[in-house]
């Protein structure tokens, strides 16, 4: 079966597209349009549909929207209740349901030739659970495993405790609204000053800087009840710290609020995952829901709870949603639904395309004997390198396809790297690591290749790498095998031979406020704002002293221009 999956309702929009069970592409709306997250979470926003991600999808697999078999969109209005009879304050609430029952008409419009009767509305949760479920790095037919989705809402619940059979997903315990763990967070994150809905990391990486000393009062509002739900609502935030403006510095009652916070958290999700694996006995659990890309949190629910192994969602957020509602039905249909690949992707471009693009762009460039190592030589050199490689990712993480690089042995390149991306400086910067020398370094799961995890920094590497080390000793690593990943191995052996350090920083190809790089011009504009020493795109270096001699005299492209060396910016 040919199954297009939809995410559009609340924020996230995106589309993934599965053949016979198989990952084929997956992309978000918001690395077509530049808008963050695609759009706002509000009804008003509720009928905006991922229209170039569903297109790109489509023509990545040579297929038109009249070859599909179904459209998975990952809400069923049919399961709905009004918000006020939910306990939710969203007087418009009505209109974001009115929208998702009219999807199949707007999805014919937005995919010209699709039958809007092959529009198959999908539980929005039973959707998360799929993404992760049916994703996860299988084992042989009968393998059973357990799932939990945490996110703010779907149709009438914040919460799905689920068991994975064969092809089949047994649901197992919901908590209804308006008791939620994500709309709790959110809150939070408002009231400190962030963007709900988009900022909630955060909060958890401003929880590192406090202590929860008003854990005892949270308790009073948020605990698990015995029985696989728990209470999560009628928080009052100004009783526990005063708000803060956006543009304001942030006080220790505002950090202990956000630590006191992630502590209930974390709580409250290990006696769910402890009711969850008393029903199952399962040894594997995996997680989805945008509560699931805390990773503070998943790293406690792998350390102490009782299952042995925890596998989390890339794409955890609604974006997840498109490819779980799409392998949800491919199950139903009769397909095996197989584990995604990995996380790239998204477009990519052959060498020829990214040589014409610069050369349209009128950039020097040149085209290294190995680029890996130039980056690792750059890297040695303290330099700032914009990673652009294969495969764009799907999901919030970038995993060495869109990355910022930088040299973890100095202390400053934290603040650097801030000030380049534009973001506040108590937020940290993550490491990859080769998978084989992960655990020389850095303690707690493993492997971690899409830095759903964090790590403690063993004591004997935490003054050699202290730009990736958190105030609390911790790291959000990715490791990197080599199979999967080879080209980004290559630079960490190189940059290891150079310096003998096996781990170079790595963090998001993107400004403050603007989507990850997707495409070659997103990546140049990226590397003209911003102090970026060297664009690594595909096989080519830009180099930023040629790239800005060159727009200030006005000279043409190619670095060896008319010598046709295989260093110059010539194609061959």
């Amino acid at each position: 079966m040919r199954i297009l999956g939809i995410n559009a309702l609340f924020h996230d929009p995106a589309a993934a597209l599965v053949i016979d069970g198989r990952t084929v592409a997956a992309a978000e709306e918001e690395r077509f349009s530049r808008r963050k997250h695609g759009k706002r979470p509000v009804p008003f926003a509720a009928w905006e549909l991922p229209g170039k991600a569903a297109a790109w999808c489509l023509k990545r697999a040579g297929l038109r929207p009249q070859d599909l078999d179904a459209v998975a969109y990952s809400f069923d209005p049919s399961l709905a209740r009004p918000a006020d009879s939910m306990g939710l304050d969203d007087p418009w609430d009505h209109l974001r349901l009115a929208y998702a029952r009219e999807a199949p008409g707007f999805l014919k419009a937005a995919l010209p030739g699709l039958d809007p009767d092959l529009v198959r509305f999908v539980p929005h949760h039973m959707a998360h659970a799929a993404s992760s479920a049916f994703a996860a790095p299988g084992g042989p037919d009968g393998e059973t495993s357990s799932v939990l989705v945490l996110d703010g809402r779907g149709e009438r619940a914040s919460h799905l405790a689920a068991r994975r059979v064969r092809d089949r997903l047994e649901p197992l315990r919901t908590q209804e609204l308006p008791h939620s763990l994500g709309l709790f967070y959110e809150e939070l994150t408002a009231h400190l000053g962030f963007l709900r809905s988009s900022d909630e990391f955060k909060v958890m990486a401003l929880a590192a800087h406090g202590t929860p000393r008003m854990l005892h009062e949270l308790r009073r509002y948020v605990h698990s009840t015995g029985d696989g739900g728990f209470c999560a609502t009628g928080v009052d935030w100004h009783e526990f710290c005063a708000p803060r403006g956006p543009d304001e510095p942030w006080t220790q009652d505002h950090a202990d609020a956000a630590a006191s916070a992630q502590a209930v958290l974390e709580e409250v999700l290990l006696d769910l995952v402890r009711w969850l694996h008393g029903r199952t006995h399962d040894s594997v659990l995996t997680l989805a829901g945008g509560v699931a890309l805390n990773c503070v949190a998943n790293s406690r629910i792998a350390r102490d709870g009782p299952f042995s192994r925890v596998w989390v969602q890339p794409a955890a957020g609604d974006a997840g949603t498109a490819l779980g509602s799409a392998l949800l039905l491919a199950a139903d249909g009769g397909d095996r639904p197989l584990p995604m690949p990995g996380a790239d992707l998204g477009r990519d471009w052959s060498d020829a395309e990214l040589g014409a693009w610069l050369k349209t762009a009128a950039v020097p460039f040149d085209r290294p004997a190995d680029i890996a190592a130039t980056v690792a030589r750059a890297l040695a050199d303290n330099a700032i390198v914009a990673w652009f490689q294969g495969r764009s990712e799907y999901g919030p993480r970038a995993l060495g396809h869109r990355s910022l690089l930088a040299h973890p042995g100095h202390a400053g390149n934290l603040e650097r790297l801030n000030d380049v991306k534009g973001r506040e400086q108590f937020r940290p910067v993550a490491p990859m690591v080769a998978a084989d020398r992960a655990a020389e370094i850095f303690q707690g799961p493993l492997p971690s290749p899409y830095m759903l995890f964090v790590h403690e920094v063993r004591a004997a590497w935490r003054d050699r790498i202290p730009a990736v080390v958190h105030v609390d000793g911790t790291a959000r690593i990715q490791t990197v095998d080599p199979e999967r990943e080879p080209l980004v191995a290559r630079m960490l052996g190189e940059f290891e031979r150079l310096t003998g350090l096996p781990v170079v920083v790595n963090t998001s190809l993107n400004t403050a406020g603007r989507p990850m790089v997707d495409d070659p011009r997103d990546a140049l504009e990226c590397f003209g704002s911003s102090p970026v020493d060297l664009l690594a795109i595909g096989p080519y270096a830009v180099r930023r002293g040629a790239f800005f001699r060159s727009s200030s005299s006005g000279s043409g492209s190619g670095s060896g221009s008319g010598s046709g060396s295989a260093d110059d910016g010539t194609l061959r």
